[in-house]
């Protein structure tokens, strides 16, 4: 996925002023937009949407080091203005539990908050020429590239900060040689009472920003392709039980039905 797992202190403070301004921007804007919208049917949606995003991106492929995150689902179920709202919860969250600083807050809500824009925009482009009955193959294109698209801007964000900002896990991939290894080559646990100390070891050399790209692109392209499953998959079956939910979004039009509503009379 493309959320930024880079410490406090790497970054360049520019960099991190600049994202915490652009992060103002887009959650102002979508707080403004979203209070002419019925809030009050929104927000459980909102929650259930993020909680979802949450669960997912703390849990990790561990052979590639991807993270699952569902932010294309989130975009196409929330529609742009919330989904930004969503990103920023979530990300501080995230923060909050380790995965990544607090000082990139602003830059993840700015990289998360435009998957989900750009995955819910891209997928309703998708259905005009696809048409509804594909619903879960547009979502699943559009999950593959919108998360291209936000790879790169992440590599972007390494390259502003420098060869430091491009040291991150990369699972049982040895970025050297773009080879794969066993990850559970000694074993899935270890026990640290009997089994004797292990000899220290030094930290890996940081990567160039070329070779920090090749790793993301290499690994993101097997996680891009078991998102695209993932959001095709629970999309298509959105679109069966509540069409109204996939196809108008959380903000359609005040004459419909509110999402979930539409087989109550």
């Amino acid at each position: 996925m493309s959320h930024i797992h880079i410490p406090d202190g790497v970054l360049p403070l520019w960099l991190v002023a600049l994202g915490w301004a652009m992060a103002a921007v887009m959650v102002g804007l979508s707080v403004r937009q979203s209070s002419r919208a019925d809030l009050g049917r929104r927000v459980p949606l909102l929650g259930a949407v993020a909680a979802l995003m949450l669960v997912a991106m703390s849990s990790e492929v561990i052979p590639i080091a991807y993270h699952i995150n569902l932010t294309i689902v989130a975009g196409i179920l929330l529609g742009p203005w919330l989904s930004v709202i969503a990103a920023a919860v979530v990300v501080t969250l995230l923060a909050l539990l380790g995965h990544g600083g607090v000082t990139v807050i602003g830059l993840n809500v700015v990289v998360i908050g435009t998957e989900m824009v750009a995955g819910g925009l891209v997928f309703r482009g998708l259905l005009t020429v696809l048409g509804r009955p594909r619903a879960s193959w547009a979502a699943g294109v559009a999950t593959v590239l919108t998360l291209a698209l936000t790879t790169t801007m992440l590599v972007g964000i390494v390259w502003l900060g420098g060869t430091g900002a491009a040291t991150r896990e990369h699972g049982a991939l040895d970025p050297t040689s773009l080879r794969f290894g066993n990850p559970f080559a000694e074993g899935v646990f270890t026990n640290a009472i009997v089994a004797p100390e292990a000899p220290p070891t030094t930290p890996d050399a940081p990567l160039s920003v070329g070779q920090f790209a090749l790793m993301v692109y290499t690994l993101g392209a097997l996680g891009w392709v078991l998102e695209a499953l993932i959001t095709g998959g629970i999309i298509g079956y959105v679109a069966r039980i509540r069409p109204l939910l996939v196809f108008e979004g959380a903000t359609h039009a005040a004459t419909s039905p509110p999402p979930g509503d539409e087989g109550v009379s």
